[in-house]
């Protein structure tokens, strides 16, 4: 199991320390660092400014958002990338839900998902692969456009640059069952929001037919300390916020993933009391036991036991968001790798 680097989105303003945690992720031997992006900061520029300082370690989108750009812009960052850092970009992508898409980027949210998805990434494809025209007369993404408000002069093009590498990767955040077993087939890897490897059992039907090489690359919080209770209550804020109020209470993804990991009451609990304004309490419903099978807290022999239970299951990259260097330093340590 690979070690990788999740930076995530930007707060309020840049962080300053997530170069030099970039740079140190490289040089303790992670494979890759990844950031992403909300309604703030975007995922592409701030991994440029990463790969500026960096020489190996890939870089990747976990995750660019679908709705933020159309699939020829995206493939557009992801071939510049590619060739600005020699060949180094993994392309993560995900939908979003319909509280962000519609009224953030203004929007609708697909009917369809599936389809949706299916046809970006078939459009990405063929940017990357430069075989000929893009073209596609799809359900929600036609090339050249046909609709009758436009001027029908649109025609269908080949990109003028050539791709670095044609099979760049693409990984998808997926989280129902049926859009992983999608992903299965049109991806290269997957990236799950929540992962236990306690109940790899949820996920077992989704990845029966997994094709060779495929990634399975989820996030953790990570945090070397001595008060596990302490440790998990940056766990608790991001799944209080994420199953509360990351989504309308009738669609919530988030919410529907942790129902389906065994805890429905509670995340039910959780947006009722995100939705009422206790968002104080709502963070403090979150189970610890939910919070902590999904990350890695606590004292160095603790974290090495768990790190155990990953490393058993399919998972080939762990993606850790770790708020120190220590914690970096002591996963790469138990991961057995090093500068």
């Amino acid at each position: 199991m690979r070690l990788g680097l999740a930076l995530g989105y930007w707060g309020r303003g840049p962080d300053p320390a997530q170069a030099g945690l970039a740079v140190e992720a490289e040089r303790l031997g992670y494979e890759s660092v990844w950031t992403a992006e909300a309604w703030g900061s975007d995922a592409f520029t701030p991994l440029t400014w990463i790969a500026a300082r960096t020489k190996r370690i890939r870089l990747g989108t976990a995750v660019a958002q679908m709705a933020a750009r159309t699939p020829t812009a995206t493939a557009m960052h992801a071939l510049t990338l590619d060739h600005l850092s020699g060949g180094r970009m993994l392309l993560g992508l995900g939908l979003s839900g319909p509280q962000v898409v519609e009224g953030w980027y203004g929007r609708p949210f697909p009917r369809s998902p599936l389809t949706a998805t299916r046809e970006y990434v078939d459009i990405v494809r063929q940017v990357l692969r430069r075989e000929g025209r893009v073209e596609l007369a799809g359900r929600f993404h036609t090339l050249p456009y046909t609709g009758e408000d436009g001027t029908g002069l649109g025609k269908a093009l080949k990109p003028i640059t050539h791709p670095l590498r044609a099979g760049l990767p693409v990984l998808l955040g997926a989280e129902g069952p049926k859009n992983i077993a999608q992903t299965t087939r049109i991806a290269d890897g997957w990236l799950p929001l929540y992962w236990s490897p306690l109940r790899t059992g949820v996920y077992e039907a989704s990845l029966a037919d997994l094709p060779a090489g495929f990634m399975i690359a989820p996030m953790a919080r990570a945090h070397v300390c001595d008060d596990v209770a302490e440790g998990l209550l940056p766990v608790k804020a991001m799944l209080g916020f994420y199953i509360g109020g990351m989504g309308h209470a009738a669609r919530n993804f988030h919410a529907d993933l942790m129902a389906r990991m065994g805890y429905e009451p509670e995340a039910r609990h959780i947006q009722r009391l995100f939705a009422e304004g206790r968002r104080e309490e709502a963070v403090l419903a979150v189970p610890d036991a939910f919070a902590d099978e999904i990350s890695l807290v606590g004292p160095r022999e603790r974290i090495a036991e768990r790190l155990a239970w990953w490393r058993a299951g399919p998972v080939t990259d762990l993606l850790v968001t770790a708020p120190d260097l220590r914690t970096l330093r002591v996963l790469a340590e138990l991961n057995g790798q090093g500068p």
